[in-house]
């Protein structure tokens, strides 16, 4: 009996969400189809994917073997599915700026499909501040950048959202709060909280913060996913993070489960900004129109 990616689609989800009526509710289809569909697949491998519990469904030591095999099978039908951008004689250089966070968790997969279409372009890259970056814009030391278009505010600069990346409360497995129907922000702020500093987070946390009557009991505050993560696997904390930076487990091979709020929190919106008014060298334009592509965007200007 043949796998499927149907079948791999709701394995990931269900391993990333921790719980088959957020897959469910993720993937916008019933409870009852993940349940057989993984039945399935455990059947054909032979072995138990999940530990089920009434807190969810945690990976066995195959499945997380599985979960690594069944991200390279995504990645590979994406790439050959979803972008069809002709390998082209484009050349030049483009200087290209970025944030610590697209950088760390955006840029690279797609960098290398660029190298791979376009051979002939070359791409400076350089990591920067927000704040530095639209500096840059500004004088025209880099061409475009990749960068938290929900922090732009600069009038002076055109921006085009790519993706938003949806925040939700991060908690250690078997935390009391998985219990709860709704979790609000009245109910985090009981909580020791960890703090992410980088690319403006604690700014942008606060925003949304600020609009109720509580604040977060801050324990910690760090430039560091990996610390945030760990943090919070270890039962040291929560944090609200984007789902862009989420691994389901720390370093230590800890599980961190999450919960949607019911306070309305803004996603994380990650794409490219330049100077307005600007002309495009072919290298922008080149650059442009792979991630329109890659999303989906309406190539109209």
């Amino acid at each position: 009996m043949a796998v499927s990616l149907r079948q791999i689609r709701y394995f990931v989800a269900t391993a990333e969400q921790g719980q088959i009526t957020q897959a469910a509710s993720a993937l916008s289809i019933s409870q009852s189809a993940i349940t057989t569909s993984i039945k399935e697949l455990e059947e054909i491998v032979g072995a138990e994917l999940f530990s089920r519990s009434p807190q969810g469904m945690e990976l066995t030591p195959i499945g997380r073997q599985f979960l690594f095999h069944a991200y390279d099978i995504l990645n590979k039908v994406e790439e050959a599915t979803s972008l069809r951008v002709p390998a082209g004689d484009v050349e030049g250089s483009l200087t290209l700026a970025a944030t610590y966070t697209v950088i760390g968790y955006f840029l690279p997969n797609h960098l290398e499909r660029l190298k791979r279409h376009y051979p002939r372009l070359k791409i400076q890259l350089f990591e920067l501040t927000r704040e530095a970056i639209e500096e840059g814009l500004l004088s025209n030391r880099y061409d475009i950048a990749v960068l938290l278009t929900s922090n732009v505010q600069n009038p002076d600069l055109t921006m085009e959202t790519l993706i938003g990346s949806r925040r939700r409360l991060w908690v250690p497995s078997k935390h009391r709060l998985l219990q709860r129907e709704s979790v609000s922000l009245q109910d985090v702020a009981t909580e020791p909280y960890i703090m992410l500093t980088v690319d403006e987070a604690a700014h942008t946390s606060l925003k949304y913060w600020n609009k109720t009557a509580f604040q977060p009991n801050v324990v910690l505050r760090t430039s560091s996913v990996e610390a945030v993560r760990s943090m919070v696997a270890n039962g040291q904390g929560v944090a609200i993070l984007s789902d862009m930076v989420l691994r389901p487990w720390s370093l230590e091979g800890r599980r961190i489960e999450t919960i949607v709020l019911s306070d309305p929190v803004p996603a994380m919106d990650i794409g490219l900004a330049w100077r307005r008014n600007i002309e495009f060298t072919p290298a922008m334009e080149v650059f442009r129109s792979y991630f329109r592509q890659a999303f989906y965007i309406p190539t109209l200007r």
